[in-house]
């Protein structure tokens, strides 16, 4: 179930607090560990430091943001890539797929051609 209409977005307080204190000064990143509050016009040009479990991630607001939660931009989990037994599985479908039109000579062997033999008469 969605959050009512009425009640506004969810902001925590205290990040609503350091956002309009740091509104005059220079702009140094808030840090934070309310990864569910939303961003609202007022974040605009704000940089925030946020929380994924493990470290911060840097962030800086831009206007496309707003409406979203800034648990969003701040992924909690890493990707480090596929297996190698996927990788060559998937090599070797791209492979099998390749086929040459009827009529075309096949692709050349990846051995090279063996040097012709010299008659020694």
């Amino acid at each position: 179930m969605t959050r009512g209409v009425w009640k506004g977005p969810f902001v925590h307080p205290s990040l609503l607090k350091k956002v309009d204190k740091l509104k005059d000064q220079t702009k140094k990143p808030i840090k934070t560990w309310s990864r569910n509050s939303t961003i609202i016009p007022e974040f605009v040009g704000h940089s925030f430091l946020i929380h994924n479990g493990k470290t911060f991630i840097p962030i800086r607001i831009s206007e496309e943001m707003v409406g979203h939660k800034l648990g969003e931009f701040s992924p909690t989990r890493k990707f480090s890539g596929h297996t190698p037994a996927d990788k060559k599985a998937a090599q070797a479908v791209v492979q099998s797929s390749v086929k040459t039109p009827p009529g075309t000579a096949a692709p050349a062997a990846s051995k090279p051609a063996a040097p012709a033999k010299k008659d020694s008469k």
